[in-house]
């Protein structure tokens, strides 16, 4: 299942560089996910300091 960003984003960058597949880039003031490419694998929502990342 893919990752998504809530609203609790401070637009950190942590997520993106974690990304194995490049799914994380800033859209509109804050990180987003690519559901299409999103592998699952949660390393995002570890490396999210705010726990912004969720499954969705």
């Amino acid at each position: 299942m893919a990752y998504k960003v809530t609203d609790a984003c401070v637009n950190c960058g942590a997520c993106e560089g974690e990304c194995p597949v490049g799914a994380i880039s800033e859209q509109n003031g804050k990180r987003e996910i690519d559901a299409n490419t999103c592998a699952g694998c949660g390393t995002c929502a570890s490396a999210c300091p705010t726990s912004a990342i969720v499954e969705g």
